[in-house]
C-alpha cells in the first residue's frame, strides 16, 4: 500500500517539531489509535453484516451496542483504543484479542533469542520506526518487573507431584567476565485440580545439599506446605534436601532420565532393542518383578554395555517407590510411545520434557547470555509461552482418586 504526497501533506501539516510526530501526543500515536479502531470497525461491521451508519437486517437481533475502553501496551506507551461491542457478546476481534495487553510483538520477538539490534531492524521493517537500543532496553526490561513478581507469588499448600529439573546456560559471570557454563533449575508442580504450574526457576553455579536446601525453604516461605512425591533426575543433595524441609515426600528417580542415560552407552542399532528391554522394568507390576526383569537385561548386556545396569542399581532406592503406584499415576509420571514400530522419545506426562523443549527452543539461538538477568528474563517469557499451551494434565481424574486413597490424611486435609 502505498501512501499519497497529498494525503501525507495534509498529516503533517500542523507538525512543526519532533515531538508533534513522534511525542506522548504526537501523530504517530494518535494515527495507530485511529487506524486501530477503524479496523476494529470494519471487523465488527463483518461480523454483523452492516456497516455503521447503516440500518441492521430487520431480522437480526444482534446490533452495535457501544464501545468499551481499553488500554493497550506498545513501543509508543500505551495506547487508549475504543473498541466496538455488539449486544450478545459474539464479536471476537482478530486485530486486538479479548485479554490482550501488548500489541507490539515485543515478547515474541525476546522469546525468540532476537538481540537488541535485531528488534530494532523488527520494528523500522514492520513499523518504519528507528528506536534507539535504550528504549528498546527500557521495555524490554520491564520484564523483569514481571519476573520477580512472579518468582515471590504465593504457591498452592499441596502439590502432589513436584519434578525437579536441570539444563545448561552459557552466561557471562560478573567478576571474572568470562562465559560460564550455569545450571538452570525448574520446578514443574502438579496441583491437587491437575494443573500443571512451574513454581519457579533457580540459576546457579553448583548444585548440592545446601543449594537445595534453600530451594526448598523458598517454597515453603511461598506456601508449600507438603509435596507427596518429588521426582529428581538425579541432582545432587537433593534427597537430603528434599527430606530436610519436607520429611514425608516420596524422593522418585526420573524414569525419563534414566532411560534417556541409558540410551546414551548404545549404538544406534542397540537403542530399540534395549529400550524394549528397559521396558519391562520399569513397567512391571510390582518391585520384585522389576527386580528380576533387571537381573535379566543385566545377564543379557552385560558383556556389550556394562554401565547401564549399574547405574539403575544405584538408583534403585529411588526408583522403587514407582512400583507402589497405579497405572494412573504411572502415567502422569511417565508414558511411552513407538508408533510404527519406531522408538520415540521419552516424555513426561507432566510434560517437564515440553518444557525443557521449549526453552531450548528459545535460547539455541543465543550462544551466550551477558547477565543472569538477561537469561532469567528470556527463559521466563519461554515458560509464560509454554504454560499458555494448556495447564491440566489429561489422565488426573484417576489419579486424583488414587492420590486421595494413598495418602488420605494429607491429599484430603
Amino acid at each position: 500500500m502505498t501512501i499519497s504526497k497529498e494525503v501525507l501533506d495534509e498529516l503533517l501539516k500542523d507538525c512543526e517539531r519532533p515531538e508533534d510526530l513522534l511525542g506522548d501526543a504526537g501523530l504517530m500515536k494518535e494515527l495507530k489509535i485511529k487506524l486501530m479502531e477503524r479496523m476494529l470497525g470494519a471487523e465488527l461491521g463483518a461480523h454483523l453484516g452492516y456497516e455503521a451508519g447503516h440500518d441492521a437486517p430487520v431480522d437480526q437481533s444482534n446490533r452495535r451496542n457501544g464501545t468499551s475502553k481499553k488500554r493497550l501496551k506498545s513501543q509508543d506507551g500505551e495506547l487508549p483504543i475504543s473498541v466496538p461491542r455488539d449486544r450478545d457478546g459474539s464479536f471476537e476481534p482478530e486485530l486486538v484479542r479479548k485479554g490482550q495487553t501488548r500489541i507490539d510483538g515485543m515478547d515474541d520477538k525476546i522469546i525468540a533469542g532476537l538481540s537488541v539490534r535485531d528488534i530494532r531492524s523488527h520494528l523500522e521493517d514492520v513499523y518504519g520506526l528507528q528506536v534507539s537500543p535504550d528504549l528498546i532496553s527500557r521495555v524490554t526490561d520491564a520484564v523483569l518487573d514481571e519476573v520477580k513478581d512472579w518468582q515471590v507469588r504465593g504457591l498452592e499448600r499441596l502439590y502432589p507431584i513436584v519434578i525437579f529439573d536441570a539444563l545448561r546456560v552459557k552466561i557471562r559471570d560478573s567478576d571474572s567476565r568470562m562465559v560460564k557454563n550455569k545450571a538452570v533449575y525448574v520446578a514443574l508442580g502438579i496441583s491437587r485440580d491437575g494443573v500443571r504450574e512451574v513454581l519457579g526457576l533457580w540459576i546457579a553455579d553448583n548444585e548440592g545439599a545446601k543449594f537445595w536446601l534453600l530451594v526448598m525453604n523458598e517454597l515453603k516461605n511461598r506456601g508449600v506446605e507438603d509435596i507427596l512425591i518429588a521426582v529428581v533426575d538425579g541432582l545432587k543433595g537433593f534427597p537430603q534436601a528434599i527430606t530436610a524441609a519436607f520429611p514425608d515426600t516420596m524422593v522418585q528417580t526420573c524414569i525419563v532420565h534414566l532411560v534417556r542415560h541409558s540410551l546414551n552407552f548404545c549404538s544406534w542399532k542397540d537403542r530399540k532393542g534395549v529400550a524394549a528391554d528397559l521396558r519391562l522394568i520399569y513397567s512391571a507390576p510390582t518391585a520384585d518383578l522389576a527386580a528380576e526383569e533387571l537381573d535379566h537385561f543385566e545377564e543379557k548386556w552385560m558383556d556389550k554395555y556394562p554401565s547401564i545396569a549399574p547405574a539403575w542399581r544405584r538408583a534403585w532406592q529411588e526408583i522403587i517407590p514407582f512400583f507402589a503406584f497405579d497405572p494412573a499415576i504411572r502415567k502422569i509420571i511417565y508414558t511411552t510411545n513407538a508408533p510404527s514400530q519406531r522408538l520415540q522419545a521419552i516424555a513426561c506426562r507432566a510434560r517437564i520434557e515440553s518444557l525443557n523443549r521449549v526453552i531450548r527452543k528459545t535460547i539455541k539461538t543465543r550462544g551466550s547470555f551477558p547477565t543472569e538477568a538477561a537469561a532469567t528474563k528470556l527463559i521466563y517469557l519461554a515458560i509464560r509461552n509454554f504454560e499458555k499451551g494448556g495447564r491440566n494434565v489429561r489422565e488426573w481424574f484417576a489419579a486424583r482418586n488414587q492420590f486421595a486413597i494413598m495418602f488420605e490424611d494429607r491429599f484430603n486435609a
